[in-house]
């Protein structure tokens, strides 16, 4: 949730925690440390948002698993879930839709993707600088208001760029969760149908779910990281960043998954309500829809499709580290040779 929000902040975290480390380190060693070069706005935003659309890109095929298992107890019975695995999944979209169908949904994804990271990227430092500016929060005020104000400003960051965004999160749900039947021609005739069919707040559906897990997702993630890349620059300063960046982002995808994923399958099956002219399964609200999925599936329904998510959040969390660092090193020493 957010898996949005986890991914699509999760680099904002990679400058801060690197500076607190630094600042560790540097007391230890008694030693003053150059203080990192910033990339300039455009730039920034530029790496965040490739970052995003080429980890969204390599994970395609487990996102959409994941998604297919967490929408199937809308209109799957029990029987017929039990028998369901991952590789049996997707051996059927092979022989039923062929192996591009892993992509489907994926050009809207990345369209989600590149203006949802450039929001999140811009709006954090925004915020973390309006947070700053109050008495208590500024940058000398110690390593407990600087996490404070880093958790506070990817959590508002985050809210902020899936408010805006969220249309075409909701259109790329709609997209990956058809099968044999396409309701949906592609995106401008998903957007055109759901506001003819479910009017113009159709395209929110879900909505709630989403905002009510970026907190915790954006704070889990930044709290794991943080801590797991402070701990280890301090302990082995010489290993390589980027294998520092894969291992704790890896990690902190894993532990937000966990606690978040329940918030995510009521997303998805809040967003594919009334998709393609069928009935509204779920008809209260939030809190309803988690005792409606307990009753009929149990408790463990609350967590199907979290195989899936576990095997696309660590190379996908991983590789937005890895690529945002690799590009932010590119454009500072592009940047320094000029």
């Amino acid at each position: 949730m957010q898996t949005e929000a986890r991914v699509g902040m999760a680099a904002a975290t990679v400058d801060g925690a690197a500076a607190v480390a630094t600042r560790r380190y540097s007391t230890q060693q008694q030693q003053p440390q150059p203080q990192p070069q910033q990339l300039a706005t455009p730039l920034h935003l530029l790496a965040g948002g490739v970052a995003g659309a080429v980890s969204k890109t390599c994970t395609a095929p487990l996102a959409r698993l994941t998604i297919l298992f967490q929408v199937q107890g809308m209109h799957s019975d029990v029987a017929t879930m039990r028998n369901t695995t991952i590789w049996r999944e997707a051996s059927r979209i092979v022989y039923e839709e062929g192996p591009r169908a892993f992509w489907k949904g994926n050009l809207v994804t990345i369209a989600h993707r590149l203006p949802y990271s450039s929001i999140s990227f811009y709006a954090y430092e925004r915020y973390k600088y309006w947070l700053q500016m109050l008495p208590g929060l500024d940058k000398n005020s110690g390593l407990g208001a600087d996490v404070g104000v880093r958790m506070v400003g990817g959590g508002l960051s985050g809210i902020t760029a899936a408010s805006l965004t969220y249309p075409l999160d909701l259109v790329r749900t709609r997209l990956a969760a058809q099968t044999n039947t396409a309701y949906y021609r592609g995106i401008s005739h998903a957007l055109f149908a759901i506001c003819r069919d479910e009017g113009p707040r159709g395209l929110y559906k879900g909505l709630g779910a989403t905002l009510l897990g970026v907190g915790p997702s954006i704070a889990i993630s930044f709290s794991v990281y943080e801590t797991l890349r402070s701990h280890w620059l301090l302990e082995r300063p010489c290993d390589s960043p980027v294998l520092i960046s894969l291992a704790c982002g890896s990690l902190s995808g894993i532990a937000s998954s966990t606690f978040t994923f329940p918030l995510d399958l009521v997303r998805r099956r809040k967003q594919l309500e009334g998709a393609g002219g069928r009935a509204n399964v779920y008809k209260t609200g939030l809190f309803g829809t988690f005792t409606h999925i307990v009753r009929t599936e149990g408790y463990k329904g609350l967590y199907r499709g979290i195989l899936p998510e576990y095997c696309k959040v660590v190379p996908s969390v991983g590789l937005i580290f890895m690529t945002y660092e690799t590009l932010k090193s590119m454009f500072t020493g592009g940047a320094s040779d000029e």
